[in-house]
């Protein structure tokens, strides 16, 4: 049975106090985290997302965290005693046990599209964009913490490289896979958005074309402006 999506209540002496039904484990800036904040958005699902279990924070790798992931990435899901990794498995659990809008369609190829994507995303776009460029402007390693603008040069034929390919894919469709919003958009929405905030981010994704309308789009979504607000 699919979890209704409403927030859980336990009676504390007689006080009702709200919980969240999932725990998104990692930090509310992450792109990855945020596609897996988007998709409990989308289906209605309450969630808490912090760095922390029973009250214990984690770092990065430590003994506890790997006991979460494995390979110390981020984001982790934690469901009542179930926990998984990898963010484009955590959203199609979290589509397929909770009520609220499918965020894959039923029929098998058109599945397997969504699948498709989702992990190219994962892979390849974020590699691209979020590993090697944009991580440059949120943590730049240049000396007195300048951005090092000769690795931003090196690494934008590549992120102009697979901004060609989503603008292709999005050509004639209105989503990343055709009509509808899948959790594949919601993988690929933070990178789009963080991007366009950054000094070439007009030029990009500059403003009229086919992506940055997207972009727009994703961040209009009543989703987007619940999570791509923050911080």
């Amino acid at each position: 049975m699919k979890d209704k999506g409403n927030p859980k209540t336990n009676n504390v002496k007689g006080i009702t106090i709200m919980s969240a039904q999932v725990q998104i484990l990692g930090p509310a800036f992450s792109t990855f985290v945020r596609s897996v904040m988007l998709c409990c958005q989308e289906k209605g699902i309450s969630y808490e997302t912090k760095f922390e279990v029973d009250g214990q924070a984690l770092s990065l790798r430590d003994e506890t965290h790997l006991t979460y992931h494995p390979f110390g990435k981020i984001p982790a899901l934690l469901h009542g005693e179930r926990k998984l990794f990898e963010t484009a498995t955590i959203c199609r659990y979290l589509d397929a046990n909770f009520d609220g809008p499918a965020l894959q369609p039923e029929e098998s190829y058109e599945k397997a599209k969504v699948d498709q994507w989702a992990a190219a995303l994962s892979i390849y776009v974020d590699s691209a964009i979020v590993r090697k460029y944009l991580l440059e402007f949120a943590f730049p390693k240049g000396p007195d913490g300048q951005v090092r603008m000769d690795k931003v040069a090196a690494a934008e034929p590549d992120v102009i490289q697979m901004l060609a390919i989503v603008a292709q894919q999005l050509s004639e469709n209105d989503f990343i896979c055709g009509d509808r919003y899948s959790y594949a958009d919601a993988i690929l929405t933070p990178m789009l958005d963080y991007l366009v905030g950054t000094p070439n981010g007009q030029k990009l994704l500059p403003s009229g074309s086919a992506l940055r309308n997207y972009t727009e789009r994703m961040q209009a979504r009543p989703s987007g402006q619940a999570v791509l607000k923050k911080g």
